[in-house]
Parts: structure tokens; sequence; C-alpha cells
């Protein structure tokens, strides 16, 4: 008699999930507010890093507000009571995307036209239907991830 081997089904994270369905809301909310989506989780890669593997880079949303091309980070918590969801959006993750957003705009020659970077806030529960969607426009600026040399005065 011969056994039968079935593949075990695989079990994904819950905050996969909760990252998805936070995604598929900023998306929803977003074009409510009148924004022309042009690409989700679009990625490439950035650079090496110091052991020589390529570094990819992911922008989670590209849109156009009007004339002003975005890129959109979406951070989804199920509480916002130990620290809001934008706090996850550090100095390391903010360079990254520039870096990505860089890379876009030379692609598709766009590196005169106006851009910002923008953060949508989602706190939900996988379980309910229940979400509350906030959009922090210019949340950043390319200004602000300069790195400072120590011949500059540092409060200027």
């Amino acid at each position: 008699m011969r056994e039968s081997r079935v593949q075990p089904t695989a079990v994904r994270a819950r905050h996969f999930a909760l990252g998805e369905r936070g995604e598929a809301l900023a998306l929803e909310h977003l074009e409510r507010a009148g924004y022309r989506i042009v690409a989700a989780n679009f990625s490439l890669p950035i650079g090496r890093n110091t052991r020589d593997v390529v570094v990819s880079a992911e922008i989670d949303i590209v849109a156009y507000d009007e004339a002003t091309l975005c890129f959109i980070e979406v951070k989804t918590r199920a509480s916002d009571d130990f620290a809001p969801p934008q706090a996850n959006v550090d100095l390391r993750k903010r360079r990254q995307i520039a870096r990505a957003a860089r890379g876009y705009r030379k692609m598709f020659g766009l590196m005169d036209a106006p851009y910002r970077y923008d953060v949508v806030t989602v706190v939900t529960k996988p379980d309910t239907d229940f979400a509350r969607i906030e959009l922090l426009k210019g949340f950043w600026n390319d200004q602000q991830l300069r790195k400072r040399h120590w011949r500059e005065p540092y409060w200027d």
C-alpha cells in the first residue's frame, strides 16, 4: 500500500494578513480622497550592503494627488496603545523609501516633477470591520534626510 504525501498548507502569520488588509483599506481611502493610484508594492534594488548583497526597497503605494507624485508608506497596527503607527517610519525607513523614490523618478523620467512622501496609518483589529485611517501628507522631505557633517551647526 502506498502512502500519499499531502503537502501541509502554509500557515501565515496574523500580522501579514493585518498588513494586507491595511494596505487594501489605505488604497480605498486614497481613491476616495481623489488620489490616482499608479502602483502598489513597487520594489526595486537600491544598492548593496556591506556583504555585497543586493538590497531592495519597496514603496507601498505610488499615486498622484492632482499633479504631485506621492510615495506613500502604509503602517497598519491592531492598536495604537503603545505608540502611533507612524512612529515606525524611522529615519532608516525614510531613507530607504527616498532612495527607492529617486530610482522610480529616474526610471520614468520624473526628476523635475513635484513629489512628496506621505504616510497612511491604519488602526484596525483583524476580526472587526472598524478601521481608523489617517493620511499624513508631507510626513518628511529629502532635506530632513540629509546627513550632517560635524562642521555644520546642529540647530540650523
